[in-house]
């Protein structure tokens, strides 16, 4: 079944600004400037996306929804999926939209409106992601932990650009998953009386 063409068309404004994004940052950009940026007019973004945080939102909410794909499935080791994960979201050409969402979380976590709606799922689509592609076999805690952690190191990679020095806290990070599994593993299971 196509796609209505609003819709459509909506999703090409939004690749495009993506790709826009991706070269250049948001920075101050008026909505206007935006729009120049990518072939259209403020008044078809505005139709499209309604305001210029709302657009925000939108390019926040889907960099977060194509990096939740490439989750690696079934990965229910916590060291595993860190590796992997931070392998995929440290790639420079994402930096532009790591600043962005952290920027629009700052905002949000001040109150301020529309960006305090995206607080929530912030948190709660990547459990919900994690657990779906584990069968729920991913403790909730490590989940939270490891995204905690590889937002730390984002915002300090974002912060410095010190790719190396942050790679190096990242696999840290994954070395202390794995003997937090290995000591885990090899403790007897308990027995119930």
């Amino acid at each position: 079944m196509a796609r209505p063409p609003d819709l459509e068309r909506r999703r090409h404004l939004l690749d495009a600004l993506i790709d826009a994004f991706a070269d250049g940052g948001i920075g101050d950009r008026s909505l206007r400037e935006i729009a120049e940026a990518v072939g259209t007019s403020h008044r078809m973004l505005l139709h499209h996306f309604g305001s210029r945080g709302e657009l925000m939102l939108t390019i926040v909410d889907e960099i977060e929804r194509r990096q939740m794909s490439v989750l690696p499935d079934a990965a229910t080791e916590p060291a595993d999926a860190m590796a992997a994960m931070w392998a995929d979201v440290r790639r420079s050409e994402l930096r532009p939209f790591e600043r962005l969402f952290f920027e629009c979380y700052a905002r949000g976590a001040q109150g301020e409106q529309p960006y305090a709606r995206m607080l929530p799922g912030a948190v709660d689509s990547w459990l919900t992601e994690v657990d779906a592609k584990t069968g729920g076999t991913a403790d909730p805690a490590f989940v939270r932990l490891g995204l905690a952690v590889t937002r730390g190191l984002l915002l300090d990679l974002v912060a410095t650009d010190d790719d190396d020095g942050v790679d190096a806290a990242a696999q840290a990070f994954v070395e202390l998953l794995r003997r937090a599994q290995t000591s885990a593993a090899s403790l007897p299971a308990s027995r119930s009386t």
